[in-house]
């Protein structure tokens, strides 16, 4: 199912094209149209499926097409962390950017000027308010909150909240507002706990249970760690070390297409390249030479992550990490399709972590890192960090086999 099936506003779309957003995800298909119905929503839905985008876009869909009082604040979106509210709150200001939705993130941990725009925010109004629960709970208890009009409710990884202990500062935001509203509530597992909390604030929800699809087994999936100036020279070598009869790299931006297909054939590798600022004509054009084996290496956006059919395709190569596990899923999977085996290797720099560390746990399976070639020079180590709930420090663990020189 393709974005334009929804009926978004135009404002709305010109930001899903500018995100490259064509085909929805399984979790999107089925959310979005529940939400612009006004369905109250239990979701089984995992980080890394779409959900973030399956439940902002009806919300922003609605509000610009909605009247809605000035000056209060419409939608709540209650998330468990700082990082997850900064991350959301990203993703809205990118689909949003055409339309007239303001919205602030409010979480700990900020500065004196961060509490300062958070309460002019909380008591003139915004139409969406990303949180996390425990800073919400203490602007409420201030009396500035405009919360009397608020029409959508959002819990994101509810159990994860509640694993938290974050139940009573929920219950005591959803005290504050409106009975009358619509209530869209998503979680990773369903244990009774979160059982009780949907009974206890949803009206007759609509269910939805979105597993993420798997790579397929007989896909070899393998990652190199690398500083973002070792990515380009890599795959030089990569591709001249072995010959692969259809290479498909993807790339997270047009930037990096472009780039990187500039080098491809400065070093004598027949490339092309496929992106949204191409007419429709050119793709179309580069596509048959690529399927008929003309043009061995194509290089491209997310635009050809799902939807493209050709079974040849021996090697995947991701020169961004995707931005989240249901794009990787696809993107690899471009590869060992009919009865062909198939490789997969991403590159992982080191801002880029954290995200391929979700990716695997989500997908459930540790992918194999590879050594550098030596002429490329040190490789990073491949770092997870979390916040010691104790001491507040960060502790760092590395993987056991990664080479560091």
């Amino acid at each position: 199912m393709k974005f334009t099936d929804f009926g978004f506003d135009q404002r709305l779309m010109e930001g899903i094209e500018a995100s490259n957003y064509e085909d929805a995800t399984p979790v999107q298909e089925q959310v979005i149209p529940f939400i612009l119905s006004g369905k109250d929503i239990i979701a089984s839905a995992q980080t890394g499926t779409g959900k973030t985008a399956a439940f902002l876009l009806p919300l922003i869909h609605k509000i610009i097409t909605g009247t809605y009082e000035d000056g209060q604040i419409t939608a709540m979106v209650i998330v468990p962390t700082r990082e997850l509210a900064i991350q959301i709150a990203q993703h809205l200001e990118g689909l949003s950017y055409f339309t007239s939705v303001s919205s602030i993130a409010v979480y700990g941990g900020g500065d004196g000027n961060a509490f300062v725009q958070e309460k002019k925010a909380l008591s003139q109004g915004a139409d969406i308010v990303v949180c996390t629960p425990g800073k919400m709970m203490a602007h409420i208890k201030m009396g500035y909150v405009k919360l009397n009009k608020l029409q959508y409710l959002v819990l994101d990884e509810a159990d994860r909240m509640l694993d938290m202990g974050f139940y009573d500062d929920i219950m005591f935001i959803i005290k504050h507002l409106p009975a009358q509203r619509q209530n869209l509530l998503f979680s990773a597992t369903m244990p009774p706990k979160i059982r009780q909390l949907a009974k206890n604030i949803l009206h007759h929800p609509a269910e939805i249970n979105i597993a993420i699809s798997k790579p397929p087994e007989k896909i070899i999936q393998q990652a190199f760690l690398v500083y973002e100036a070792q990515k380009i020279p890599l795959i030089l070598q990569l591709l001249s070390e072995k010959k692969f009869k259809a290479v498909l790299i993807f790339c997270s931006s047009k930037l990096n297409v472009k780039q990187l297909t500039r080098e491809l054939k400065r070093n004598g590798i027949k490339a092309g390249e496929i992106h949204s600022d191409l007419e429709q004509e050119n793709r179309e054009d580069i596509l048959i030479q690529y399927k008929s084996g003309r043009l061995p290496v194509l290089v491209a956006t997310d635009i050809l992550s799902r939807g493209i059919d050709i079974d040849n395709i021996d090697l995947v190569i991701n020169f961004d990490v995707p931005h989240d596990g249901e794009d990787y899923v696809h993107r690899i999977g471009r590869t060992a399709r009919a009865e062909a085996d198939g490789t997969a290797f991403t590159l992982v720099s080191v801002k880029e972590q954290r995200k391929f560390l979700s990716i695997e746990k989500l997908i459930g399976k540790e992918v194999q890192k590879m050594p550098l070639p030596e002429n490329l020079g040190e490789q990073p180590a491949y770092a997870t960090s979390f916040e010691n709930k104790y001491s507040g420090k960060k502790r760092k663990f590395y993987n056991k086999g990664t080479r560091k020189k």
